[in-house]
């Protein structure tokens, strides 16, 4: 007969099954130093340090002899987004920017003389503006087409939307273009760009009584002195000429229209700075040519042009070709420029661009400057300086 006999029920402690019988206490050892603990109110310890050390690198990792040979760990703060000694690396990279941006500054100043010497002589011996400013739309555009078709430069992918925003812009950039050249075929290089210097009068202006906006107290002071230096040279201008002083002041006012435009309707377009002008080139170029046409005319060109190449003779044609290919060149560096750099830094930029034209011409060109008249120039220019600082 078989019978089944009931064990009694044996509690087992669970410490005792899973816990390893130990027969001499466990040897720590460490590489790092060891770290002040911190208690706390429940179970268990957290470690706290101010500036925890996060392993980079181990070298020498292996097997521990008798002589526990040393572990070298490569380690950095946990503040520090990467390991000491790579931030070196960033300096060159840093100064090579800046190289870039001097010589994108030093390239738009070279290319801004040469075109405004060249464009002065063309004006001289053919007192065509508007077909002067139309020569120079149509070579850059007709350079910047061959670059697209050569693929020298990337085409821009562009939309309707984006011309649509564009055509302003463009408008804007044609007037103050003709209006400039209308003023350098009548008064000399340096006054036209003295004038030219109160273009920030003309922002603030605009701004303020236009489009409702404010500025600092220190802006508007900053005015005086450009609009006082602006007024002086012109009432000391020895060869001063009313079409040619209102044709620099529509320039002003046009490229200030010109910059509120492209601001408003550029936002969010992924054109760079280089195809952003040579649209802009072309653009401008098909609004310009019917007017040029309907202004001046073929009948005066061709008569203007028999009588500029019997004066200079064939020079006269590199002259004409010059001041196009480097007024293309100047302006196509100088939104190169802008893309690289702040708008703060552009402007002064700009101011600086200008005293090396205004020097340069009258240097080339023997312009008689009066003492007064030289003074005027520098108050607006500081003064054109003190703004961009202003606006910082």
């Amino acid at each position: 007969m078989i019978s089944s006999v009931k064990q009694p029920a044996v509690p087992i402690a669970r410490s005792n099954v899973f816990r390893p019988k130990l027969t001499a206490p466990l040897r720590q050892f460490s590489v790092l130093p060891p770290l002040p603990a911190l208690k706390t109110r429940g179970k268990g310890s957290a470690i706290a340090i101010a500036k925890p050390l996060c392993v980079s690198s181990v070298e020498g990792f292996g097997e521990l002899n008798k002589k526990r040979s040393l572990i070298a760990c490569k380690a950095y703060e946990a503040d520090r987004s990467e390991p000491i000694g790579e931030g070196a690396k960033q300096a060159p990279s840093e100064a090579a920017k800046k190289l870039k941006i001097g010589v994108y500054f030093a390239t738009w100043w070279a290319l801004n003389v040469v075109f405004n010497i060249y464009n002065k002589k063309v004006l001289n011996a053919f007192p065509f503006p508007w077909l002067t400013s139309t020569l120079s739309l149509a070579c850059g555009s007709l350079m910047m087409l061959i670059s697209w078709a050569t693929r020298l430069a990337e085409a821009p992918k562009t939309d309707f939307e984006f011309w649509k925003a564009l055509l302003p812009v463009a408008l804007a950039h044609t007037i103050g273009h003709v209006a400039a050249t209308v003023s350098m075929s009548k008064v000399a290089v340096s006054f036209t760009h003295i004038i030219k210097s109160g273009e920030p009068a003309f922002s603030v202006l605009v701004s303020r009584f236009l489009l409702g906006e404010t500025f600092p107290t220190s802006v508007y002071l900053s005015l005086i002195p450009i609009i006082g230096g602006c007024g002086l040279a012109a009432l000391t201008e020895l060869n001063f000429n009313m079409t040619g002083f209102m044709g620099a002041m529509i320039s002003n006012l046009a490229f200030v229209f010109r910059n509120i435009f492209s601001k408003r309707g550029m936002k969010g377009k992924s054109v760079g700075g280089m195809n952003y002008y040579a649209c802009l080139s072309m653009l401008s170029l098909l609004i310009l040519t019917p007017f040029a046409i309907a202004v001046e005319g073929p009948q005066m060109w061709a008569v203007g042009w028999e009588t500029a190449l019997s004066q200079i003779g064939p020079q006269f044609i590199w002259w004409v070709a010059a001041q196009s290919v480097f007024y293309h060149l100047y302006n196509q560096v100088s939104y190169m420029s802008l893309d690289q750099i702040s708008p703060l830094t552009f402007s002064i930029g700009n101011t600086m661009k200008r005293i090396s034209v205004i020097v340069s011409s009258i240097i080339i060109f023997h312009t008689p400057v009066q003492p007064i008249n030289a003074l005027g120039a520098a108050i607006a220019i500081l003064g054109t300086f003190l703004y961009s600082q202003a606006k910082q």
